[in-house]
Protein backbone atom coordinates (compact mmCIF):
# COMPACT_ATOMS: atom_id res chain seq x y z
CA UNK A 1 0.00 0.00 0.00
CA UNK A 2 1.27 3.12 -1.02
CA UNK A 3 1.46 5.94 1.89
CA UNK A 4 0.62 9.44 1.83
CA UNK A 5 2.98 10.64 4.03
CA UNK A 6 6.05 12.26 3.13
CA UNK A 7 9.14 9.29 3.76
CA UNK A 8 12.31 10.37 5.07
CA UNK A 9 16.08 9.92 4.41
CA UNK A 10 17.17 8.11 7.41
CA UNK A 11 19.79 10.14 9.20
CA UNK A 12 22.04 7.39 10.16
CA UNK A 13 22.27 6.78 5.97
CA UNK A 14 22.16 10.60 5.58
CA UNK A 15 25.24 10.67 8.13
CA UNK A 16 26.96 8.14 5.64
CA UNK A 17 26.27 9.83 2.58
CA UNK A 18 27.74 13.00 3.96
CA UNK A 19 30.86 11.16 5.47
CA UNK A 20 31.85 9.37 2.19
CA UNK A 21 31.71 12.71 -0.05
CA UNK A 22 33.86 14.70 2.86
CA UNK A 23 36.36 11.40 1.80
CA UNK A 24 35.99 11.80 -1.45
CA UNK A 25 36.89 15.67 -1.78
CA UNK A 26 39.83 15.02 0.78
CA UNK A 27 41.22 12.41 -1.29
CA UNK A 28 40.53 14.25 -4.22
CA UNK A 29 42.67 17.24 -2.40
CA UNK A 30 45.32 15.18 -1.19
CA UNK A 31 45.65 13.19 -5.17
CA UNK A 32 46.23 16.62 -6.47
CA UNK A 33 48.32 17.56 -4.37
CA UNK A 34 50.85 14.74 -4.75
CA UNK A 35 50.12 14.71 -8.37
CA UNK A 36 51.57 18.42 -8.15
CA UNK A 37 54.54 17.66 -6.26
CA UNK A 38 55.93 14.47 -8.57
CA UNK A 39 54.56 11.74 -6.70
CA UNK A 40 52.49 8.75 -7.56
CA UNK A 41 49.66 9.61 -5.34
CA UNK A 42 48.25 5.81 -5.32
CA UNK A 43 51.82 4.50 -4.19
CA UNK A 44 52.16 7.44 -1.77
CA UNK A 45 48.62 7.00 -0.49
CA UNK A 46 48.83 3.15 -0.38
CA UNK A 47 51.87 3.16 1.88
CA UNK A 48 49.88 5.75 4.17
CA UNK A 49 46.86 3.48 4.38
CA UNK A 50 49.09 0.47 5.07
CA UNK A 51 51.52 1.67 7.35
CA UNK A 52 49.85 4.37 9.10
CA UNK A 53 52.77 6.62 8.44
CA UNK A 54 51.50 10.18 7.60
CA UNK A 55 55.26 10.72 6.50
CA UNK A 56 53.80 9.13 2.92
CA UNK A 57 51.17 12.28 2.62
CA UNK A 58 53.13 15.62 1.34
CA UNK A 59 52.10 18.76 3.23
CA UNK A 60 51.95 20.45 0.31
CA UNK A 61 48.73 22.43 0.04
CA UNK A 62 47.68 21.23 3.69
CA UNK A 63 47.36 17.58 2.26
CA UNK A 64 49.01 15.61 5.13
CA UNK A 65 46.56 17.46 7.80
CA UNK A 66 43.79 16.83 5.44
CA UNK A 67 44.15 12.90 4.77
CA UNK A 68 44.29 12.52 9.00
CA UNK A 69 41.04 14.08 9.29
CA UNK A 70 39.37 11.18 8.69
CA UNK A 71 40.40 7.32 9.63
CA UNK A 72 42.24 4.73 7.46
CA UNK A 73 39.55 2.51 7.99
CA UNK A 74 37.06 5.07 6.34
CA UNK A 75 39.06 5.64 3.18
CA UNK A 76 39.04 2.06 2.48
CA UNK A 77 35.49 1.13 3.32
CA UNK A 78 34.38 4.44 0.44
CA UNK A 79 37.70 3.24 -1.74
CA UNK A 80 36.22 -0.35 -1.70
CA UNK A 81 32.49 1.37 -1.91
CA UNK A 82 33.48 2.97 -5.51
CA UNK A 83 35.36 -0.01 -6.87
CA UNK A 84 32.12 -2.24 -6.07
CA UNK A 85 30.06 0.34 -8.12
CA UNK A 86 31.86 0.24 -10.86
CA UNK A 87 31.92 -3.11 -11.37
CA UNK A 88 27.71 -2.88 -11.05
Amino acid sequence: MISNHTMMLNEALEDKLNQNETVELILVDVFEALKTKGYNPINQVVGYLISGDPAYISSYQGARNKIQQIERDEILEVLLEKFVETRK
